[in-house]
């Protein structure tokens, strides 16, 4: 009966298996939605910064295209007149059909050298014969090539910039420009370029100048504002282009592709709403959700037909275990706590397997034997240790270590005298090794020292302080002994073999040994 009380209090292994089946489909469901939402959610702001800087630059080309355009028209009629200038009847016909013939300008001049107007359309601007002084004509008059103003505003008050092409007599001499104006805060051909966009759920282009003033928004009240702590427009004035998540003037976070417009040394950036951009993301969510909860439901009950299934024959085995019991076991399995009461019965079904893990360890002990001169790993014992940190991906480095002229060593005070120098360069290389480095004597006067989990220049810096220490070190009668190394190593992404840096670092304990000995050498490959 006291044994019945006690297989009560323990967890039924079946109960068990469903409960941890369970928590692990539904962490695996949680991770599974966690991550598709992370993934989508990257993709989404991915797509949409790259689909903006497509269209800034897109809109940068074509607004580069315009002007150039609108160069070429000024060129053609800066050539035409630049030949006749007191012909006023050409004049006033060119700048009415410069600016009628197309819609690129809101008005038209034609203006010399000192800022008269010879020529304008339309008539209603009351320029013509006046001498212009505004900050843009100053400009483009200093300029003498072809321009694109900043932007400025016009004795009218209208807030424009001026593309001009310059005029010039036979001798190349500068005699004024042919211009067209664009006003920034009414209808114009800028507008009409800059004035759509692909999506209607609060994305919107704006355009600014060198200078960081906005002279296309798609609220007329921004034009001609100066925008300076903006990270997009700081890198855009600076004729960089890209995206990047950024805030707009109202903390609103946008997604903005941004491109320089060249020949204007202009800037478009193109920005959507965070917020819009993830909208779509919650309502993919949920479909995912209707769609995995029949495959959820129906793992969950395969879940529980396996657990009934998995238990049964583990009681069974749990009850031919407790016949098999030896009563020495119990020392050994003392400290395993048994909280269920399967796994109690299981306990004792280990104590058959005990003798063969002791036979195992045993020949494992064997097969790592040490060498009995300098009590380090011998060979065979090495390459299970290589092959243990091969198989657990741990980079490590090895230093090929060699008694220089040892044979000498031996002929001149025997091989007692040998030995103990053996003996002595292996306390050495203890004196300078970590708790978790290999040392191991895998010839005569040939050691091997494994670094894991260091560098080639750390290894490098490790085995100088031991060539240093060794030649520093006295063993009586010889006085001191050198030793030449070779050193190289396996990172974690490297697919060599243990077998191959072990034989690197011998080649490269060669190349010491070939350029004078008493020397450090690393491996390179040829």
């Amino acid at each position: 009966m006291p044994h019945t009380r006690i297989h009560s209090r323990l967890l039924n292994l079946k109960n068990l298996i469903i409960l941890l089946a369970f928590l692990v489909a539904f962490i695996t469901l949680f991770n599974g939605f966690f991550a598709n939402h992370q993934v989508q959610k990257d993709q989404l702001l991915k797509h949409t910064l790259d689909t903006n800087h497509a269209y800034a630059q897109k809109l940068a080309a074509a607004t580069n295209n315009f002007i150039e355009a609108a160069h070429q028209q000024l060129a053609y009629t800066a050539k035409l007149v630049e030949k006749d200038l007191n012909n006023q009847g050409l004049l006033a016909s060119e700048a009415e059909r410069l600016h009628q013939q197309t819609a690129s300008f809101n008005s038209v001049a034609i203006v010399n050298n000192e800022g008269i107007v010879l020529a304008a359309s339309p008539n209603t601007l009351g320029i013509l014969g006046g001498k212009l002084l505004s900050v843009g004509v100053t400009e483009t008059l200093g300029a003498k090539k072809p321009f694109v103003s900043t932007p400025f505003l016009s004795s009218a008050g209208n807030l424009l910039v001026l593309i001009s092409y310059p005029m010039l007599d036979s001798l190349g001499n500068y005699l004024g420009y042919v211009g067209g104006t664009i006003y920034l805060k009414e209808k114009s051909i800028l507008n009409d370029l800059l004035g759509r966009h692909f999506h209607q759920d609060g994305s919107y282009i704006y355009v600014v100048d060198k200078n960081k003033q906005i002279i296309y928004h798609p609220n007329p009240k921004r034009v001609g504002e100066y925008i300076e702590i903006n990270e997009v427009i700081n890198k855009v004035t600076n004729h960089i282009s890209g995206s990047a998540k950024v805030a707009n003037s109202l903390n609103i976070e946008m997604l903005a592709g941004f491109a320089p417009i060249s020949k204007a040394n202009w800037g478009v950036v193109a920005q959507r709403p965070l917020v819009a951009t993830l909208s779509s993301l919650d309502s993919l969510m949920k479909r995912v959700v209707y769609r995995t909860l029949p495959l959820a439901i129906g793992t969950f009950v395969i879940i529980w037909l396996l657990a009934n299934f998995i238990s049964k024959p583990l009681r069974q085995l749990a009850t031919t275990a407790r016949e098999m019991d030896s009563p020495s076991a119990h020392s050994n399995l003392a400290k395993v706590e048994s909280w269920y009461f399967e796994s109690k019965e299981l306990k004792q079904a280990m104590l058959k397997g005990l003798g063969s893990l002791n036979t195992q360890i045993s020949q494992l002990k064997e097969d790592a034997a040490t060498d009995p001169l300098t009590g380090v790993f011998n060979r065979r014992s090495l390459q299970l240790l290589l092959e243990q940190l091969e198989q657990k991906n741990i980079p490590f480095s090895v230093l090929a270590i060699d008694i220089d002229h040892f044979k000498k060593v031996n002929d001149t005070f025997g091989h007692a005298i040998g030995d103990k120098a053996l003996v002595e360069l292996t306390k050495v290389m203890r004196k300078i090794s970590r708790e978790e480095d290999l040392i191991a004597r895998t010839g005569g006067e040939e050691f091997v020292l494994i670094l894991p989990n260091t560098t080639s220049s750390s290894a490098l810096a490790i085995a100088e302080r031991l060539r240093q220490l060794v030649a520093e070190t006295t063993i009586n009668p010889i006085g001191s002994i050198q030793v030449s190394i070779g050193l190289s190593t396996r990172s974690e992404t490297s697919q060599i073999s243990s077998d191959t840096v072990l034989e690197q670092a011998d080649q490269a304990l060669y190349q010491a040994k070939k350029l004078g000995r008493n020397r450090c050498e690393v491996y390179t490959p040829l």
